[in-house]
């Protein structure tokens, strides 16, 4: 059904430019494309991986859909998981994000697979005219579902760049009138600091982390260029987008729900009922996936039509018996002008009565006193909610997949007690 979906879009535009590298310069017309996957060997494994940031990709892709074989992306420098093959009408593996234990993946049909496509070309607006520039991984859900589906199943045209930085994103976009950039906060802010957004940049999405709204309405000021916040998951690809044309008031508001998506709320986390949702994790089921239903741990509330994150289940830090996310003290200390980033997680408390201590590491712009914040906080927030332990430090690295890891900054302070 992909390799045939495929094999249309490719007859309906055979002369135009489908797929480009830079610098390489390689690139291949859509009937040129279609030319070299049918030359390419015969898949002879029940799985094909595809890896790396190049055409390659784009083949190993095709090749898999053309012998009806199971894609499984993986991220640069993963090795091959040792999975056994699912059962028919399965084609597809998206390994989830987890470094530890043994691999797990979810199970894709070529029916989601390219109803997830549908959703977002239609909900974003993707076009032909405004060529996909490829500054992310491939291999993630993200990339995988914004930029390589909409090449193959409805002609959206990719330029892959070899890397992110500014430089090379603006050299590789020289020569287009119009293009759409698909990237992380950490990309955006990167871009935003080097001056480095490409000039043709039409449509601006982020996804993979929240895309704090001081970030999108620096840009918006600074370019007049609107940052699209994308909410999605690996279990059933676009959850939310939102379309307004100007910045975001509330940096948890995620949009509304895509096209041909209903959600829902389920123990105060987000419930996602489409045909984008995947058929199970494998090679063990688990009851929040099944049956066009995927149970998130997203806290979250519904407003206006509108979707606003309140931060993870599993990351709620224990206060005496009162529970607060994490994220919603991350949302008010932003908001201080002289807060750059912060990322706030709990650890173990010095009194055995209160379970856990607040704790908050910060990136300044300007010179202030933990002090000052506490009270910052204590003008917005109950006293239990304020942060116990501070930290100030130069950068909060985000991930390959763009997010900051409270797990990570968790460990670095437990490590330096």
């Amino acid at each position: 059904m992909l390799y045939e979906r495929w094999r249309r879009t490719a007859r309906a535009r055979p002369d135009e430019i489908a797929l480009s590298e830079f610098p390489s310069g390689r690139r291949w017309t859509f009937a040129g494309l279609a030319g070299a996957v049918e030359k390419l060997p015969a898949a002879d494994e029940p799985f094909v991986f595809a890896q790396g940031h190049s055409a390659e990709f784009i083949f190993d892709v095709l090749r898999a859909w053309r012998d009806q074989a199971v894609l499984c992306p993986l991220e640069i420098g993963r090795t091959n998981p040792a999975l056994p093959a699912p059962p028919k009408p399965a084609c597809h593996l998206k390994l989830t994000s987890a470094t530890t234990g043994p691999a797990r993946a979810v199970v894709f049909t070529a029916e989601q697979l390219a109803a997830d496509a549908e959703n977002i070309v239609v909900t974003m607006g993707l076009r032909p005219g405004w060529p996909n520039l490829g500054a992310i991984s491939l291999a993630h859900s993200y990339g995988f579902s914004n930029l390589v589906l909409p090449l193959l199943l409805h002609g959206i045209p990719l330029v892959l760049v070899a890397s992110s930085l500014s430089e090379m994103v603006r050299r590789a976009s020289e020569n287009l009138s119009g293009l759409t950039l698909a990237a992380v906060p950490a990309l955006w802010r990167m871009w935003h600091e080097t001056n480095g957004i490409p000039a043709p940049t039409r449509l601006a999405i982020s996804a993979g982390a929240p895309l704090p709204a001081a970030l999108e309405r620096a840009v918006f000021q600074a370019r007049g260029l609107k940052i699209h916040n994308f909410y999605g998951s690996t279990e059933c690809g676009g959850i939310a987008y939102d379309t307004a044309e100007t910045p975001r008031a509330d940096g948890t508001c995620v949009g509304a729900p895509m096209r041909n998506v209903t959600l829902d709320r389920h123990g105060g986390c987000v419930r996602v009922a489409s045909r984008a949702v995947g058929q199970s994790y494998w090679p063990e089921a688990g009851d929040a996936l099944g049956q066009g239903i995927f149970q998130t741990g997203d806290l979250a509330e519904f407003r206006d039509g509108q979707v606003f994150l309140r931060g993870r289940l599993s990351e709620q830090i224990n206060v005496a018996g009162r529970k607060i996310s994490p994220a919603a003290i991350e949302h008010i200390l932003a908001m201080h002008s002289a807060v750059r980033e912060c990322v706030v997680f709990g650890l173990p408390g010095d009194d055995s009565d209160r379970n856990e201590a607040i704790a908050a590491c910060v990136v300044l712009r300007e010179q202030i006193s933990a002090a000052e914040l506490k009270q910052f906080l204590l003008a917005r927030l109950p006293a239990w909610q304020v942060p116990r332990q501070w930290r100030f430090v130069d950068s909060l690295a985000a991930n390959e997949r763009g997010k900051i890891s409270r797990a990570d900054w968790r460990k670095k302070l437990l490590a330096r007690k």
